[in-house]
């Protein structure tokens, strides 16, 4: 199995690690992609309306032999809506002809293989250098991806702090990238919490997220997410794998025991 090697907090290399098993799974874009809808899906607003909307009116049709369409119309006279027809769909104040219904199931399923496989995938994306750079990431050419880095990561407090950690590792360009990217919005992709825009910079992800998380909040791009609730939404946003990420060494091990799973799935699969 292929090693990489862990840098310190100031940028230089302090040892080699073996890398899981789980890199080892081969890239499924399609499975990625279907994977990022199924959980995408949870998040949809249900749509409908109301049963009755445009039935509200004591209508009835009028038969044959008047010389008009037998559609039914409002009963009453000397008002402006009687003789209008009513109650029917393709006419005014009538109802829809096949209306979204609220009770329409709009989650999409995904089998929990599948699903499993899907995130082993996305992290194996991860170091694919042309993955990563297909998918706009600016990282230098020598710098070895994954990239690991000391648990002393994960005791960074500060953004002043953070920011100078991930200059260390070279990846400035990469945040001038997500910097020059912010776009402030106007309209009703403001009034609905969209206010501004920002390109996805570097991912660290950690085994304990409670002190790094309040650093990186102020660094365009950049998040952090603890290895136990790491998804296919940190690692492909909008369904594009090849996430920049940055690994402490912790939360490398942590998925040791997802590697021997994904080698399974992937021969079940190979095998079908």
């Amino acid at each position: 199995m292929m090693s990489v090697s862990v840098y310190s907090l100031d940028g230089s290399k302090v040892e080699q690690v073996e890398l899981p098993r789980v890199f080892l799974t081969p890239y499924r874009m399609d499975l990625i992609h279907k994977a990022f809808v199924h959980i995408q899906s949870k998040l949809f607003q249900p749509q409908g309306r109301d049963p009755l909307a445009g039935m509200r009116v004591s209508a009835e049709s009028r038969g044959t032999g008047l010389g008009i369409a037998r559609m039914a119309r409002v009963k009453g006279e000397g008002m402006r809506r009687a003789g209008q027809a009513g109650g029917v769909a393709g006419v005014v104040k009538g109802r829809l002809t096949h209306p979204p219904r609220a009770e329409k199931v709009i989650v999409k399923r995904l089998n929990k293989k599948e699903k499993h496989l899907a995130l082993c995938s996305a992290i194996a994306a991860t170091m694919m250098r042309e993955v990563v750079k297909a998918r706009g990431h600016r990282i230098p050419d020598d710098i070895e991806l994954p990239l690991v880095v000391t648990d002393d990561i994960e005791g960074v407090k500060k953004s002043k702090d953070l920011l100078k950690v991930l200059n260390a590792l070279r990846l400035t360009d990469d945040l001038e990238r997500a910097r020059a990217s912010i776009k402030k919005r106007s309209g009703k992709a403001r009034m609905r919490g969209r206010k501004q825009y920002i390109a996805k910079s570097a991912l660290i992800i950690v085994k304990n997220a409670d002190s790094i998380a309040r650093a990186a909040s102020s660094i365009p791009g950049v998040e952090v997410v603890p290895v136990s609730r790491l998804s296919i939404l940190h690692l492909a946003p909008g369904g594009h794998a090849g996430r920049l990420c940055i690994w402490s060494k912790g939360a490398l091990e942590s998925i040791r025991d997802m590697s021997n799973n994904a080698i399974e799935l992937m021969k079940e699969v190979m095998a079908r």
